[in-house]
């Protein structure tokens, strides 16, 4: 879609994180994603994508999980296709499909590096948690955190090593 698109959906979110669309206006927030999604072409894997994410981000897990699901089938990759994957794994823990999300997620900790990185690892780390898995989950996010610290990092990612072996 053209830049004009992009910027709108773009304020669109900002104005939701900024708290313009509390809980009550909920609907009018879906509805503006929906009618920036009716200007895309027929079968553009982007309006699923954002369709869900409203979904998702107004409290409707269950809503979301179909719209990415049918983003990732129309062919959504690249940045977009990665936190579809983020968020659809979240979703499905949210909605006691923990197994699925991991099972989504476990590819992308071999998949090339980007800013994404922390948030798979988060994400898996919640859905290994919901699995009663949380010795392993623990041991992602503090090889996630690791890096990000000023001090200890060999220790953390040494100690986030040691809880799966």
């Amino acid at each position: 879609m053209d830049q004009n698109w992009e910027d709108r959906v773009a304020a669109a979110w900002a104005a939701f994180d900024a708290g313009a669309y509390p809980r009550e206006r909920a609907a009018e927030f879906r509805a503006l994603i929906d009618a920036l999604v009716a200007e895309l072409p027929a079968g553009s894997p982007l309006g699923p994508f954002e369709q869900a994410c409203a979904w998702d981000s107004t409290g409707h897990s269950d809503r979301a999980v179909p719209l990415y699901r049918e983003a990732l089938a129309r062919g959504l990759d690249g940045y977009r296709g990665r936190r579809t994957k983020i968020q659809l794994a979240s979703s499905l823990r949210n909605t006691g499909q923990a197994a699925e999300g991991v099972a989504l997620l476990r590819p992308e900790l071999d998949a090339p590096s980007d800013e994404l990185d922390d948030a798979v690892r988060a994400c898996l780390a919640l859905c290994l948690s919901g699995l009663g898995r949380d010795r392993e989950g623990l041991s992602l996010v503090l090889g996630a955190l690791a890096p990000h610290l000023p001090r200890y990092q060999r220790s953390m990612a040494n100690y986030a090593r040691a809880l799966t072996e």
